[in-house]
């Protein structure tokens, strides 16, 4: 007969884990403006984690014994779960969003505590399959970031690489999906030789054979020029002529016409906008139509490519966001204050506004969350200011962040100063609570200075 005590076990281990005497591991994550270090035992990393066993033995120890790790892509959060497990064997979600229990798996896949992440998968493939229908688009965004997918990728049967390539919400850049075909067919002709540059008219041949049901997939006019010349050139002779001179064509003039097919390009998000929905804030005198009395589809695409950082302009069928109106100045009033308390917590915004008697729509995108309890300067390198085109303005002028740490300011008073982006570049005031006889717009645009930048 045997008793096993585990309770005591983890319970011990666990109050280990808070003990700062003998530690001789540091482990750092966040990004260094939110650096934060936890500190752990080697014994018990070691034989918890396998990625530990072999991470500690590349790392030297300092002066006092004491070996760090660096794991910027960790959330304090997700690395305090995870330290939790490694010590008391306890993980509890119970309180925990989905999303959160989706990054701690992948996490623990990453630090090879397999345990842990196959009884998180287990879990949201039973308990939380209708959020992971949702969220599609993180899911392959993740399995391509994968080493393991990067290994195993030579090995995918040709029909499920088809089904994936023929996604247009896979969320993953258009030029390293084109890195990930031409390994796969590649891999497929192991007696290639391992530099293209040494290759015949024969292997080139062998290799677009290999490639002919995937190659028709990549969306070709949606890569950026100089990705073309260094990525895409060298494999020319796989593509057809008609296609190669179209892609040539396009990269130099992006409005001629081609002949060959042009696919919609992939919807691609960036981490700061977690779904694919954008607020907008809309100042306006005439309520004419449902959703906006100032932007039309057209200005939706064009905001839309600036969020996602595109080259080109989406297409209007395929818009990667859905707009939801939040404020409403004929509606909801011009006074500063209610654009503080309406749009207080709300992320991923785009404010539009008409200037009177003239046709110009200028306005701002803030990727962060507006507070009203805050008076300080944010930082972001994703916020930008715009003016439309519409009317007689025949162009449309972008202005993104050259200083990060001043690209918004959320003011002290909030009863004359509304949105602020930059110094003085786009700043909504009014000393009478009154938007439409507000003292300041936009200062740069305004002047249509063309590439003008936020300083």
């Amino acid at each position: 007969m045997s008793f096993k005590f585990f309770d005591k076990l983890s319970q011990d281990f666990s109050e280990l884990l808070n003990d700062k005497k003998e530690y001789n591991v540091v482990v750092e994550v966040d990004k260094e403006e939110n650096k934060k270090s936890f500190t752990a035992h080697s014994a018990v990393s070691r034989y918890r984690s396998s990625y530990f066993d072999k991470e500690l033995g590349n790392v030297t120890a300092n002066e006092n014994h004491i070996k760090t790790i660096i794991k910027p892509s960790f959330s304090a959060q997700i690395f305090e779960i995870i330290l939790e497990y490694i010590y008391g064997g306890i993980v509890n979600i119970e309180n925990t969003d989905t999303k959160t229990i989706y990054e701690l798996m992948i996490s623990a896949n990453e630090l090879e505590i397999i345990e842990l992440s196959v009884k998180l998968e287990s879990y949201l493939i039973e308990s939380k399959a209708s959020w992971l229908r949702t969220h599609f688009s993180l899911v392959y965004r993740s399995i391509f970031d994968s080493n393991e997918f990067k290994e195993d990728f030579p090995s995918l049967q040709e029909t499920a690489l088809i089904s994936i390539l023929k996604r247009d919400d896979l969320n993953v850049e258009e030029i390293k999906i084109w890195d990930y075909v031409i390994k796969w067919g590649i891999a497929q002709n192991p007696t290639l030789p391992n530099d293209s540059k040494e290759w015949s008219k024969e292997n080139f041949k062998i290799l677009k054979i290999t490639l002919q049901q995937c190659l028709p997939l990549i969306r070709y006019f949606h890569i950026p020029s100089e990705d073309v010349w260094e990525k895409i050139k060298p494999y020319e002779k796989i593509l057809e002529k008609q296609l190669w001179n179209d892609i040539i064509q396009h990269s130099m003039s992006p409005n001629k016409p081609v002949n060959s097919l042009i696919l919609p390009a992939r919807t691609f998000s960036t981490p700061e906008l977690p779904s694919r929905t954008i607020s907008t804030l809309e100042l306006a005198t005439k309520v004419n139509e449902p959703f906006s009395t100032i932007i039309n589809k057209e200005h939706v695409a064009e905001l839309s490519s600036w969020v996602d950082r595109k080259s080109t302009i989406y297409s209007l069928a395929n818009i990667s966001y859905e707009f939801q109106l939040i404020l409403r100045g004929s509606r909801d009033g011009f006074d500063p204050v209610t654009f503080w308390n309406m749009c207080h917590g709300h992320v991923g915004t785009i404010v539009v506004a008409k200037v009177v008697g003239t046709d110009e729509i200028v306005g701002g995108y803030n990727p962060l969350a507006w507070d009203k309890l805050k008076s300080c300067w944010m930082k972001t390198n994703d916020s930008f200011i715009f003016s439309l085109k519409n009317g007689n303005i025949q162009n449309s002028v972008l202005s993104r962040v050259i200083n990060n740490k001043e690209a918004l300011y959320y003011p002290d008073d909030k009863n004359i100063y509304g949105q602020y982006f930059g110094k003085w570049e786009f700043m909504m005031k009014s000393k009478v609570s009154d938007f439409t006889q507000m003292n300041y717009y936009l200062r740069l645009l305004k002047n249509n200075i063309p590439n003008c930048t936020i300083s």
